[in-house]
């Protein structure tokens, strides 16, 4: 019998893994800090379709943060035993984790602010780096049925039809 190495899981509870926990909270608290502060006021500064864009790719960067500090959060609590193996996977479930891609093709991706745009594509990556992580850990997931349980696709959708804007994503 020949003993393999899961990688993945070697690196999920080394040392490595906390820098990629510290970028990964370092992002969610810039991100929050840059929205609730300079982001706040760029984005007044946009014309109106422009405006839309960044209101709805701020609520997606939003939420792509918090699942992925949750994921991150998860992940250290297992890693310092503070939760069994069955435990994270059930608390898991509720961790969506979907695949994203940088907005660049819309038109109004040229306006927004640099800095914006910086913590968009950061997020993003980390994204890919914490689903690879996970489907090596853990096996594939089930992936979602995109905007028909994803209420901020829902809510997007909705704004863009009362703006008479096309679909933002």
């Amino acid at each position: 019998m020949v003993n393999t190495i899961n990688l993945a899981e070697r690196f999920a509870y080394s040392d490595r893994y906390k820098t990629l926990f510290d970028d990964g909270m370092s992002l969610v608290e810039n991100s929050a800090s840059y929205l609730d502060g300079p982001g706040r006021k760029a984005a007044k500064t946009l014309p109106q379709s422009a405006a839309l864009f960044y209101g709805a790719e701020s609520m997606r960067l939003t939420t792509r943060l918090m699942q992925l500090a949750s994921w991150l959060l998860l992940q250290r609590a297992a890693n310092e035993g503070e939760m069994t193996r069955e435990q994270l996977l059930d608390e898991k479930k509720k961790v969506v984790l979907e695949a994203s891609k940088a907005p660049i093709d819309n038109e109004s991706w040229s306006l927004l602010p640099e800095d914006f745009k910086d913590l968009v594509l950061k997020s993003i990556t980390l994204q890919s780096r914490v689903r690879k992580l996970d489907t090596e850990l853990y096996g594939e997931r089930q992936v979602q049925d995109g905007n028909a349980s994803n209420p901020i696709s829902q809510q997007i959708d909705l704004l863009s039809t009362a703006f008479g804007a096309r679909r933002l994503s």
